[in-house]
């Protein structure tokens, strides 16, 4: 006679809890949740520090005290993240695929006088002062030179053999030593004044409509980007999320950019310049509490946008993207697989060589001069941000958001340690060095648990 039970044998499985079945459903990325929260944090230590330290001292509470979280900090903070943002996104690529790059910093510096003595030297004597092919032509002639010098130093890398950690090391000192040379070690100045709006600036910003134009486009993407996922596993025959995952990720895209709208058209314009603007436009009406103008967003910003969004189009839709994943995985199976690795590795150096000189546009346009000392220590807050947005070191992993946010994170930590007193260069050092070292630990852990 054989037993039966008595009872159906109950799961050991745990049910998920609500906030894993969110993530779950939503698919969110918890890695970059968990950066979006350390972002929030380390604005809110830095926000209400100072609002904390004037009542310990017995001052009472003032919470007028807290300058991180304004409008004028906020508007600010993206400007200066859109550079080291903009080379972060090329970082990425080098990183995953095993190698470095230390001379980004020096082709800023090469790019940047480059650029200059074109403006200032070269140009208006050919082309007249003033013309507007000047400042084209320039930026032109440092997008062309990073490139060139980045795709020199992958086939050094590539085709000779020598290490990348060398070879780029080898090129931060001879392009900071030929940016020197190049005007004596002089500041070249003053730029063109078309170029200098690429600076940003409240005359290098797009303003209040300019900036709902760009928030109604960053809507309309983010809903053709949920519907045509949507399509696209439908066709496929992939599981499709909850209707109601899709209309929390639609919330959050456009509130997210609706949010960034608000606060950039909050930041306006310093008195100092509107009374200037006035004076030049005698025909403007000037209301009784006075003019109000809204800066909107900085166009280093805009272009920061485009290149992450064509940076992650690049990544994850075409096959460079896909072999560029494939190389850091593991170089010898791509190789075997018919890649042409040496082939890839010139083109990833070449692209960060001209994001490069890209970010030479901005930082020469806002400064209105270029000097010897651009891009001084970028290499390390742009390897920094890589790390710090996710990119292994082992190779083989890294998001283009990512690095944004991770770009994001390294100049919060800097802006907040000079607005709460700490502005020497020491401190801010010993911030971003513990920032990185923490965020490799945490890195290790992460591929431990997930292995």
């Amino acid at each position: 006679m054989t037993d039966t039970p008595t009872h159906a044998p109950q799961s050991t499985d745990a049910q998920p809890g609500p906030i894993a079945r969110f993530i779950r459903d939503t698919e969110l990325d918890t890695r970059m949740l968990g950066m979006v929260g350390a972002l929030l944090m380390i604005w809110c230590v830095f926000h209400f520090y100072p609002i904390i330290a004037n009542l310990l001292s017995g001052n009472g509470l003032n919470f007028g005290l807290g300058l991180f979280i304004t409008p004028r900090n906020l508007w600010n903070l993206s400007v200066q993240t859109s550079m080291t943002g903009i080379m972060a996104t090329g970082m990425v690529l080098v990183i995953i695929t095993r190698n470095i790059d230390l001379s980004v910093g020096a082709i800023v510096g090469v790019t940047g006088m480059a650029m200059g003595i074109m403006q200032v030297n070269v140009l208006p004597p050919i082309l007249g002062l003033g013309n507007p092919m000047i400042w084209i032509v320039s930026v032109l002639v440092g997008l062309i030179l990073g490139a060139l010098i980045g795709a020199f130093h992958g086939w050094l890398i590539a085709y000779r053999g020598i290490p990348s950690f060398i070879v780029t090391l080898g090129g931060m000192l001879v392009w900071r030593g030929f940016a020197f040379l190049s005007a004596d070690g002089k500041t070249i100045a003053p730029m063109d004044t078309t170029f200098a709006l690429l600076g940003g600036g409240p005359t290098g910003s797009v303003g209040a409509v300019g900036s709902w134009i760009v928030g109604a486009l960053g809507c309309i993407a983010v809903l053709w980007i949920l519907s045509a996922g949507r399509k696209s596993r439908r066709k496929h025959g992939f599981p499709l999320r909850p209707n109601w995952a899709e209309t929390v990720l639609a919330l959050l895209g456009c509130g997210a950019v609706i949010g960034s709208v608000l606060v950039v058209n909050a930041y306006t314009w310093p008195k100092g310049i509107v009374d200037a603007y006035v004076k030049a436009n005698p025909d403007v009406v000037v209301p009784e509490g006075g003019l109000e103008i809204s800066t909107g967003f900085a166009i280093p910003v805009l272009i920061l946008i485009v290149v992450g969004i064509l940076m992650t189009i690049l990544m994850t839709r075409t096959r460079f993207g896909r072999y560029v994943f494939a190389i850091g995985g593991n170089p010898e199976a791509a190789a075997l697989a018919g890649i042409n690795t040496k082939w890839m590795t010139l083109k990833i150096f070449a692209l960060m060589g001209m994001l490069a000189g890209l970010a030479a546009v901005i930082s020469a346009a806002r400064l209105n001069a270029a000097t010897n000392a651009l891009g001084t220590l970028d290499e390390l807050y742009v390897i920094a941000s890589a790390v710090v947005g996710g990119t292994s070191l082992a190779g083989g992993v890294g998001t283009i958001y990512g690095a944004i946010i991770g770009a994001l994170v390294m100049q919060s930590l800097q802006t907040g340690m000079v607005l709460i007193g700490y502005g020497d260069g020491s401190y801010r050092m010993i911030a971003v060095g513990v920032a990185l070292v923490l965020a490799v630990y945490l890195d290790n852990l992460y591929r431990q648990k997930t292995k």
